[in-house]
């Protein structure tokens, strides 16, 4: 009798273990929108972004624009803004990227290397250049996907903090009387912009290269589940506008191209990953 009581505790400790019941401290917490990690490689903040569908694009935008679909995707982690020159200069320092083509900025004769910019966002880098730099950070450029659901969210923002039209206080643009700033500024320096997942810089600053080829009739054809662009193509895509554009250009569906090797003092750059436990 003895043996067979021993037994039936043992059986049960069992089931309990595996079942995880009478546990012991805290439950492991759950990640959740805006939760922030902090990339090793170059001390980028990063936020996470579940997983979830929107509705891509936008029946009154451009062709391009067009059609309207719903897309599901997969969560993933995307930076909380744009990739600083100071970032930027730990990669080209370890020999994982080349430096930009400029050291200036549209209105400053030193920009990169200069230790009053270090905050600010890199510019005069191509596609290839940005797309090494995340490899070097161990991340990647975002999808075109991602990128617009960090921006909009599943409620399908007009801009990264909702309807209301840009402002200043927002994201660094030209306004109508004039631009907020007239070059770049410091990343992060619009935090009242900032999205739903708590990505800022989306709408204005520069313009900022994503991983898929361009394609205008990509989404009459675009896959439903975590597309990643056409398989080929001439152009990359850039997104969110920049400091020299209007207020219609930082609209979250708004798409843009260049070639590969383009640059130029109005684009740069942010990474993505994939949650890794």
């Amino acid at each position: 009798m003895k043996n067979c009581i021993l037994c039936s505790l043992s059986v049960s400790l069992l089931v309990c273990a595996a079942s995880a019941c009478g546990r012991i401290g805290p439950a492991r917490p759950t990640t959740a929108a805006g939760d922030v990690r902090v990339r090793p490689a170059d001390g980028m903040p990063m936020v996470y972004v579940p997983p979830g569908e929107f509705e891509m694009g936008s029946a009154a935008g451009e062709r391009d624009q067009q059609p309207p679909h719903v897309v599901a995707l997969d969560a993933f982690w995307i930076d909380r803004t744009e990739v600083t020159n100071g970032q930027y200069e730990q990669c080209v320092e370890a020999g994982g990227c080349d430096p930009p083509a400029e050291t200036g900025s549209y209105t400053r004769d030193s920009y990169y290397g200069d230790g009053a910019f270090v905050d600010y966002p890199v510019i005069y880098v191509s596609w290839d250049q940005a797309a090494a730099y995340c490899a070097w950070a161990g991340a990647r450029l975002p999808t075109e996907a991602e990128w617009e659901y960090a921006a909009r969210g599943s409620e399908g923002r007009t801009y990264p903090w909702g309807s209301d039209l840009p402002d200043c206080r927002k994201a660094n643009y030209w306004g109508a009387d004039g631009g907020c700033v007239g070059d770049t500024a410091a990343v992060g320096a619009y935090p009242a912009g900032a999205s739903w997942c708590g990505a800022q810089d989306l709408a204005g600053n520069v313009w900022e290269w994503v991983a898929d080829w361009y394609a205008s009739d990509y989404y009459a054809r675009s896959p439903a589940r975590n597309p990643t662009g056409p398989a080929s193509g001439e152009s990359r895509v850039v997104r969110g506008g920049s400091w020299y554009h209007y207020r219609h250009l930082l609209q979250s569906t708004l798409r843009n191209y260049h070639a590969p090797g383009h640059r130029s003092h109005l684009v740069g750059f942010r990474c993505a990953g994939w949650p890794r436990e």
